[in-house]
């Protein structure tokens, strides 16, 4: 560990710094953020690609004190630079991928237009790309034994990732925090897309045995009928059934321990930020009323570690930037939970 006698965490966070005006590099941090500024399939508004750069910016207005994990701070958290190539293939592709959800949206057929089908295959060709990168980037650093973090763009961005986890670690669950299920296979025919991650984690990584779902409240048939018949590898939480639960007496304890319980010993957390209540998240890609609040989410994940699992990685994605900067900044502070959490003994406060 570096010298850090000198820095004062009770001053103002110094820009110059790094992630949460940290004074760690990447060789000192026990954590490393990668971000990955992609956006290419979201299906509504977008934003997302350049979170990851506000929300780093917001990060230096954190305060360092974490209630339940004391001095997280100081095991050393450090975030790589944006790659703007990234950045700039994720711009060029979703100006196609939009021209494309407009063309089928008005019922047209792909294979009758070749611009189109041309235009499919080179969305596919780069989400691959993107899965691919990802990968590389997040197995380097497991096996620099670094803990990792992933920090989106839009959810599509964590496969590589869940996929390098899976190498490491052998068999994992997910805890999914999210308004969506994202069960569908090619939304829009697009492999990758934003709302067919889970369906491919599922579908191409055999150590995901489990995936918990929190808060879903926006979703198909054909995910309602995923989770029904997939002999509960899937077990979701919709957050009518939670309401209507804690309507009628039951407590959050009772329910998160509930949600524990079904989790294996080692749990990856992929944060979507549009599972809060959308006024914490107003500017997320596809924002539906109810969610929670940041406090509830945090007991959970709480109770996760107090039970003696691991956790082994995570993902925050879909978090959308405004002109007053509110989104990443409840990103960032969502952020520097995740991060402590990573660090934190099993024995929290």
């Amino acid at each position: 560990m570096p010298d850090i006698s000198y820095f004062d965490p009770n001053s103002v966070g110094n820009p110059n710094n790094n992630i949460f005006g940290l004074p760690f590099t990447e060789e000192d941090a026990a954590l490393v953020i990668l971000p990955v500024p992609w956006e290419v399939t979201v299906s509504y508004k977008a934003g997302t690609a350049r979170a990851p750069e506000h929300m780093c910016k917001a990060s230096v207005q954190v305060d360092l004190t974490d209630a339940d994990i004391k001095d997280g701070w100081k095991k050393g958290f450090y975030m790589r630079d944006i790659d703007k190539k990234i950045l700039m293939k994720s711009d060029y592709l979703r100006k196609e991928a939009e021209l494309f959800i407009n063309y089928i949206s008005r019922g047209e057929e792909v294979e009758a237009n070749k611009f189109m089908s041309k235009t499919l295959k080179e969305v596919n060709a780069g989400s691959l790309f993107l899965n691919n990168w990802v990968y590389e980037q997040t197995s380097e650093l497991l096996q620099k034994d670094k803990l990792v973090g992933l920090v989106g763009g839009d959810h599509s961005t964590p496969l590589g990732f869940l996929k390098a986890i899976a190498e490491k670690h052998g068999e994992f669950g997910i805890i999914q925090i999210d308004a969506h299920c994202d069960l569908r296979e090619a939304y829009e025919n697009f492999t990758y897309s934003h709302a067919s991650i889970m369906y491919n984690a599922l579908a191409e990584i055999a150590q995901l045995v489990k995936l918990v779902q929190v808060g879903v409240r926006d979703y198909s048939e054909s995910e309602t009928e995923y989770v029904t018949n997939s002999n509960k590898r899937v077990i979701t939480y919709f957050d009518k059934e939670i309401k209507e639960r804690m309507y009628e007496g039951d407590t959050w304890k009772k329910i998160t321990d509930e949600i524990v319980s079904h989790l294996p010993a080692k749990v990856y957390i992929s944060f979507d930020i549009d599972g809060l209540d959308p006024k914490l998240c107003p500017n997320t890609g596809t924002p539906v009323q109810g969610g929670f609040e940041t406090e509830q989410i945090f007991y959970l994940f709480k109770k996760i570690l107090q039970s003696g699992r691991e956790l082994i990685g995570f993902d925050l994605n879909e978090v959308g930037i405004s002109i007053n900067e509110w989104d990443e900044n409840v990103g960032a502070r969502v952020l520097f939970k995740l991060c402590n959490l990573m660090v934190a003994e099993n024995n929290l406060s």
